[in-house]
């Protein structure tokens, strides 16, 4: 066993003797020593239950004859980080995540490890770091919250950043707000449309390292401690089959997880993260593969922002096994890979069943015949930019406009609020970047200004750093090359029309190539200003969107 390293022989004398100081047995000592990371703190509502799903991986783990041992991750809330300076630290906590898992893992010699994530950064962050420990690793998520309920409507987080440019725009009164706010969040879990978080704990069930449920139990019910049970019973054994996480996170697993990402509908966040863990396992997963794979791939499902459905109704229809079934019956998945059940994929949907055909489209009725996100590419972006397609009306899925242009998140949302954005308009928020940010912010309180106000068919927001998957409407995101390292969206100016077309994933500024290099001669790099700590040496490290924001040491 690896943990012999630091429990076997006269040299480890002093190892056990710190053992016996923590209270364990010899009779643990002599088990393997699993792991357990726990991301629960008392700030995130999706984590606030962590404590009890942890209990149950232990007692699952004891059972299969494993000793448990618990050590934290950090998690921060991106709706309360959301809109001011603490969004910058989102995105950047994904790879301290990474970094301080990987430490403690392979400081004190784990055997297996099961990783207790639920919102945003955590579940790429600890699925980043799986890769590099490469130990037996299962995860089991905290699971999803209840949809909110409003005059008898199923409701959710976005919702209520709607209401609030609903309220700016005068058709919500602050009475109505006030309701709104006491019953969206009904409960603990992650946020209960298909945003990030639930994107993410639902594609890593499509990948294969999470059982069964993962995406969609519901936080509250007592089936999920039932599955944590299961999570720790199940990786004593992956640990005797040695199945480790790169033997599950192949180059085929991630496809078929961008497979699911696109029947779902998921978050545009899948488009850095899937990229950052492939890069953990050394794939390089090119976003020009997203459109090959989406414009085979029907869009079975709505939820929301981009439907009324939640994910409490995901599950009940058969949750991401049902999804799965229906993409294999056009041959859309590899159903052959191995995967954290021990079993393959294809032996773990065999029975899975299509329950609500309204909630799981069938894939001969689907909601569209191609995916849910598409990639631009244009002279704005040359290497991408990222948009939830599922989640944009129609009448916006072609739209040229004149530029409305801001340096920051804030400027953009002021004139938002104060009625300076017309019908039409492309608002174009650049400098939020990875590097830019830094920490690329997600832009859900300018994209729920424009939809509470009014104009969700008719302004399109454009930028550099990213959107939550609460966002809906024509946001596209990512924009790479980014602003502060001088891509062409720096070089927008207020009036240009800007031309989207995503049917044909294309996304170009109206401005002749002359022109452009005209004002590249003259464009001078915005000050970051005085950065320190964490975020001055991740703008060092952070390479751009179209890549996953992975760090890199620049080379010299």
């Amino acid at each position: 066993m690896k943990s012999d390293a630091v429990k076997k022989g006269t040299q480890q004398a002093p190892h056990r003797s710190l053992f016996n100081a923590l209270g364990l047995t010899k009779e643990e000592m002599d088990r393997p020593l699993v792991g357990i990371v726990s991301s629960y703190n008392e700030i995130v509502p999706g984590h606030m239950n962590l404590d009890k799903i942890v209990e149950a991986v232990k007692l699952g783990v004891a059972m299969a004859g494993g000793t448990p041992i618990v050590f934290p991750a950090i998690a921060v809330c991106d709706g309360i980080a959301m809109g001011h300076t603490g969004m910058k630290y989102s995105l950047v906590t994904r790879d301290l995540i990474a970094d301080s898992t990987e430490a403690m893992a392979l400081a004190h010699q784990f055997d297996a490890l099961v990783m207790v994530p639920n919102c945003d950064k955590n579940v790429p962050g600890l699925l980043m770091a799986a890769a590099r420990v490469n130990v037996p690793t299962v995860f089991v998520s905290g699971g999803p919250m209840l949809a909110g309920h409003v005059h008898g409507n199923r409701t959710s987080l976005s919702s209520m950043f709607e209401a609030v440019g609903a309220h700016s725009a005068g058709k919500m009164t602050l009475e109505e707000l006030t309701e709104w706010e006491e019953k969206v969040c009904p409960t603990c879990g992650s946020c209960s449309g298909m945003y990030t978080a639930n994107s993410m704990n639902c594609l890593t069930e499509a990948i294969g390292m999470g059982l069964k449920g993962n995406g969609t139990i519901p936080a509250v019910y007592s089936e999920r401690i039932r599955l944590a049970k299961h999570a720790g019973m199940k990786v004593m054994e992956l640990l005797e089959k040695n199945i480790r996480p790169r033997d599950i996170m192949t180059k085929e697993a991630f496809l078929n997880a961008l497979t699911v990402d696109m029947a779902l509908g998921c978050s545009t966040n899948t488009m850095l993260h899937l990229p950052a863990i492939a890069h953990e396992v050394g794939i390089d997963l090119n976003l020009d593969i997203a459109n090959e794979i989406s414009a085979k791939t029907p869009n079975l499902c709505h939820l929301a922002p981009a439907g009324h459905t939640y994910m409490e109704q995901l599950n009940e229809a058969g949750g991401i096994y049902a999804v799965m079934k229906e993409l294999t019956k056009k041959n859309l998945l590899n159903t052959d890979l191995i995967t954290a059940t021990g079993k393959t994929v294809g032996e773990n949907i065999a029975d899975a069943v299509n329950l609500n055909t309204e909630v799981i489209r069938p894939i001969d009725n689907p909601f569209s015949e191609t995916g849910g996100i598409a990639v631009l590419k244009g002279n704005l972006a040359p290497d991408s930019g990222v948009v939830k397609r599922s989640a944009v009306v129609p009448e916006m899925m072609v739209h040229e406009g004149p530029a409305r242009v801001f340096d920051c998140e804030e400027d953009a949302i002021a004139a938002i609020k104060g009625g300076k954005i017309v019908a039409g308009d492309v608002v174009v928020i650049r400098y939020e970047g990875p590097k830019g940010g830094p920490g690329m912010r997600e832009m859900l309180n300018p994209t729920s200004a424009i939809a509470g106000m009014g104009l969700g068919s008719s302004v399109a927001l454009i930028t550099d750093g990213r959107f939550s998957g609460a966002s809906r409407g024509a946001s596209i995101g990512h924009v790479s090359p980014e602003a502060a390292v001088g891509g062409p969206i720096a070089l927008v100016e207020e009036g240009d029309i800007i031309k989207i077309n995503i049917p044909e994933n294309k996304l170009e500024l109206d401005v002749s190539d002359e022109e452009l290099a005209r004002r590249r001669a003259n464009w001078v790099p915005k000050d970051p200003g005085n950065l320190t700590g964490y975020l001055k040496r991740y703008r060092e490290l952070v390479t751009s969107g179209n890549r996953g924001a992975v760090l890199e040491v620049p080379a010299k």
